[in-house]
């Protein structure tokens, strides 16, 4: 876990300080469709090209994509998605479907399930495999030095 972060420790702090910024997310969510070219990556997030290219470097650093040359001359790149940005799939899931209920008056794109239905993701406990409800979920504060109030 990152040290220099501040507050307290917690996984959400630094995967956001990873893809919390809104042209990292929708970057990924190009290179997931297929899009895997910066002008179709800029073309379909919007984002400044600049802003895009500080982007796709800093998830490159922290391993969430590759850069692969395709072109020699002159020398090109398209992006992949690694094994944690291949990961981060289900997030951007979840954060559709809260989108498609919540910030939209009707969805703009639907994921179809191999089952043949359109996609309703759940959260589902992988042991028991019964869907997850908020409220039947406690909390254990494991970083040495907080507890759920703060810090002690």
């Amino acid at each position: 876990m990152r040290e220099d972060l501040p507050g307290r420790p917690c996984s959400v702090a630094a995967a956001l300080n990873v893809v919390g910024e809104k042209w990292a997310l929708l970057a990924i969510r190009e290179i997931a469709f297929g899009n895997k070219r910066f002008d179709a990556i800029a073309r379909n997030t919007g984002a400044p090209r600049d802003r895009l290219a500080v982007r796709l470097r800093a998830l490159e650093a922290a391993g969430v994509i590759a850069r692969i040359q395709y072109s020699d001359h002159p020398p090109r790149h398209e992006y992949e998605l690694t094994q944690a940005g291949r990961e981060l799939r289900t997030v951007l899931q979840a954060l559709r479907a809260w989108g498609d209920k919540w910030a939209v008056d009707s969805p703009p794109s639907v994921f179809g399930h191999s089952c043949g239905h359109d996609l309703d993701p759940a959260f589902v406990c992988r042991h028991c495999g019964q869907e997850v409800n908020p409220d039947d979920l406690s909390l254990t504060v494991v970083a040495p030095g907080w507890t759920r109030e703060g810090p002690s």
